[in-house]
């Protein structure tokens, strides 16, 4: 069975595929292109040049992602040339890179790579580095019904898909996760890019005023968190797709504040990433975690979703109840434009990741409220966003040619 067949069948791939460890600051423009280097690299040995054309959201933005620096730098020590193609229209997805290579001036071979978002490539629309399609189901109600007849939680539904090494792959990510908040949260200076953005998560975890209240410290730990991971990811330090390198704040936000507020043991907190996990793959599966694609709102959305769900996991809830605070996440995101500044994942990114952090934490309070009130399935604001998505305009999405993009700092 080929690849492209194999990936055409009904199901989902592996959690491991959505959680990806690597540098920022973007899983779509340095990840993804990575991979395609390192493959592109091993398919043709004897080439001795390399000419690689972006379009689309790589085009426009690859300046300020450093996606020809990546691409260089892996390539190294063979030549390599990135031209920007900003006029081409008829594109199979926004995030394309056409591979050339070249032996003397001759052409040895070619490949189109798409980067579908989260560090996921297609090369000649076939999965690269793919892994099987080990989850039989595809939507939340099946999966409910499967884990309500059988007893199940969801990450003990993650654990039987999985393999056997997918704990220890959890808990690899949990411990990434953790390392980018602690080196986050003593970084200082500038980032890099040239807009001049402070880095401010230090300074957010280290505010003291006397008359805090304890839901304004609980909100300003929660954003130093999620600031000190995005910060990390803007400075292409290294970090994990959450689900993707732009919005990888907010699942480990507000997970490690409830380990330190609480003292939640790893465990609790790994299957807990399980359990985002299986919503991330949903809507990876069912819509888009691309910028490029859907605009942010299948970034800081998903991940929102994600991390509601996370906390739903920690706190016991029923799969009722972490259903519903998943939707509320993705309801209240839908539309969210994809317009960086400069290209650069900073503004407004960087502060999206700590406001979703928060509204997460709002979404499994309140669903665990009015879980029996809800009229929305989780399947249908997963596909309403992927609908609004594809509906909004091109320049919204990843290109820094309209809304906050088009703001001169």
């Amino acid at each position: 069975m080929s690849k492209k067949t194999e990936n055409n069948i009904a199901g989902m791939q592996s959690i491991t595929e959505l959680y990806k460890i690597g540098r920022g600051p973007s899983s779509s423009h340095t990840i993804g292109p990575e991979r395609a280097s390192i493959i592109c690299k091993k398919r043709f040995p004897n080439a001795d040049k390399f000419k690689i054309i972006l379009y689309g959201s790589l085009a426009k933005t690859g300046k300020g992602h450093g996606t020809d620096v990546v691409i260089v730098k892996t390539f190294a020590p063979v030549l390599c040339e990135v031209e920007f193609n900003l006029t081409e229209k008829n594109l199979p997805h926004p995030n394309t890179m056409d591979v050339i290579a070249f032996a003397g001036e001759s052409e040895c071979g070619s490949v189109r790579v798409i980067s579908v978002g989260g560090g996921t490539i297609l090369v000649d629309n076939e999965v690269a580095i793919a892994s099987k399609k080990i989850y039989k189901e595809n939507k939340f109600s099946d999966i409910a019904a499967y884990c309500n007849e059988h007893a199940l939680r969801l990450w003990q539904y993650a654990e039987e898909n999985e393999g056997p090494d997918f704990w220890n792959y959890m808990s690899d990510i949990w411990k990434v996760m953790k390392n980018s908040i602690r080196k986050g949260l003593v970084d200082e200076g500038v980032l890099p890019g040239g807009l001049g953005v402070q880095k401010k998560a230090k300074s957010l975890f280290n505010y003291q005023h006397i008359d805090e209240s304890v839901q304004t410290k609980e909100n300003r730990l929660i954003c130093s968190y999620a600031f000190a991971v995005s910060e990390q990811n803007a400075a292409g330090e290294t970090i994990v797709t959450a689900p993707t390198c732009g919005a990888a704040g907010v699942l480990p936000a507000v997970l490690y504040y409830q380990q330190m507020k609480n003292g939640y043991k790893d465990e609790q907190l790994i299957r807990a990433l399980a359990t985002a996990g299986v919503i991330g793959n949903l809507i990876k599966t069912n819509a888009s975690i691309s910028g490029a694609e859907c605009g942010c709102q299948a970034e800081i959305g998903s991940a929102c979703a994600m991390a509601a769900a996370a906390l739903g996991e920690l706190f016991d809830l029923n799969i009722d109840k972490i259903e519903y605070a998943a939707e509320i996440a993705i309801e209240h995101h839908l539309g969210l434009t994809c317009d960086p500044i400069g290209g650069l994942v900073q503004i407004p990114c960087i502060e999206r990741n700590a406001v979703a952090a928060m509204r997460a934490l709002n979404a499994v309070n309140l669903a665990s409220f009015l879980w029996d009130t809800r009229k929305i399935s989780f399947d249908r604001v997963v596909q309403t966003m992927k609908e609004t998505g594809y509906d909004l305009s091109a320049a919204y999405k990843e290109t820094s040619e309209a809304g906050l993009a088009k703001i001169q700092l």
